[in-house]
């Protein structure tokens, strides 16, 4: 369920086609909803920024960052010329708030489609973050990674979950900008693909490929239940099928799976859920998903939502550029 913290766009907020657990009406100071939020359990907050007493000053929204998930607050801003400008979304952004807009529209896409970086990295000043008098507790990193060597494993934790055929449909889409091989341990299902990139070694062989490809700029590597092939590698992506049946059964075989799973990098691969869906299954599961997949046509030339993983990896010359349309839709710069 959902909060709404509102006050002179009240009027713009009632019009939220959205489940509402809670809603506040006036101008509260960063205490009061830190105090009131900080241990209560929703999917979105809708903040309009003029409910905040002193929202002008950008620490003021520092403090906010520091004490709630803003990944999951979605702030309506103004027509003021401060939070309008370019020097205070910097700011904002490098907090790691991403999630702003000026309308409903913005706001609904916003819901569903939750920002990251890349998303509001041209809105992004640098210089003028040199100069900034705010000390910025939670940094987020302004350069994205140029990938010269990464090794990244991928493992089913539920059955079957397709960390075959995922990366097979990585590496399709990293060799047209990077050099990329992937390794299977100890099984031989890459042969089914028949790709020359697709190599199948037994677990006892593993060091030795990785420093025979050591100059390729990404080795992919399908874990199985090898402990040594997880632990060469820089990061692993966990594929978990968020079917019923599949979690069901996973739950039967280790009841403690997602504790165990706790800080790693969770991807819902093959998933049909929604943003609302992910929010419930993160809930209830205890775990914070890393990338929520859906279904892949392989046949497709170039994947966008494929391509938008690799980028979040660090393999930044991936395709993803929707930015236009998505311009006209948060109505950041409208006149």
């Amino acid at each position: 369920m959902n909060v709404i913290i509102a006050n002179k766009q009240k009027a713009m907020l009632q019009g939220l086609e959205i489940d509402v657990i809670k809603t506040l009406e006036g101008e509260f100071s960063v205490d009061d909803i830190i105090a009131q939020f900080q241990n209560f359990f929703f999917q979105r907050m809708i903040l309009d920024i003029t409910a905040l007493k002193n929202y002008k000053d950008i620490k003021t929204l520092q403090r906010l960052s520091i004490s709630l998930d803003m990944d999951k607050v979605i702030l309506l801003l103004d027509d003021s010329e401060e939070s309008g400008s370019n020097d205070y979304l910097s700011k904002l952004i490098s907090m790691g708030i991403y999630n702003f807009t000026k309308n409903i529209e913005g706001i609904m896409y916003l819901y569903n489609n939750p920002n990251t970086y890349r998303d509001v990295a041209h809105i992004h000043q640098l210089d003028a973050n040199k100069v900034q008098d705010v000390v910025v507790e939670k940094y987020v990193e302004v350069t994205e990674p140029v990938v010269t060597h990464k090794i990244i494993g991928v493992k089913n934790v539920t059955k079957q979950s397709g960390a075959t055929t995922l990366i097979y449909m990585m590496v399709k889409q990293l060799e047209k900008n990077y050099s990329v091989i992937a390794l299977e341990v100890n099984k031989s299902d890459f042969r089914y693909f028949n790709d020359k990139k697709l190599i199948s070694i037994p677990n006892t062989d593993i060091g030795n490929a990785i420093a025979k490809y050591r100059d390729y700029n990404a080795i992919l590597i399908d874990i199985n239940d090898s402990k040594e092939a997880e632990g060469f590698c820089d990061e692993v992506l966990y594929l978990v099928e968020p079917s019923i049946i599949k979690l069901n059964k996973l739950m039967l075989i280790n009841s403690n799976a997602f504790k165990e799973l706790k800080n790693k990098k969770i991807i819902l691969n093959q998933s049909l859920l929604n943003a609302k869906d992910v929010l419930d299954f993160e809930y209830e599961s205890g775990s914070k998903i890393y990338y929520n997949m859906p279904p892949l046509d392989e046949r497709e030339k170039s994947i966008h939502a494929l391509n938008l993983l690799l980028v979040r990896l660090g393999f930044t010359r991936q395709k993803t550029d929707e930015q236009e349309k998505k311009n006209s839709i948060l109505g950041l710069f409208s006149k």
